[in-house]
């Protein structure tokens, strides 16, 4: 499984980054980055985005 993220919808708000447990994901040029080799696929990154730019799949 992989944490996907919408280029287009997100808007680097960083509410990705506070809540995700693994501490996987970094903001890079305004965008989420999510590492998926330490991502462990809880779904927090999909709950906690305001604008539903991530998806686990």
């Amino acid at each position: 499984m992989a944490a996907l993220v919408d280029k287009a919808k997100c808007t680097g708000c960083g509410s990705c980054v506070d809540e995700c447990p693994a501490e996987c994901i970094t903001i890079e040029d305004d965008i989420a980055v999510v590492n998926n080799d330490e991502c462990t696929d809880c779904g927090t990154c999909e709950d906690e985005c305001p604008e539903e730019a991530i998806k686990v799949e």
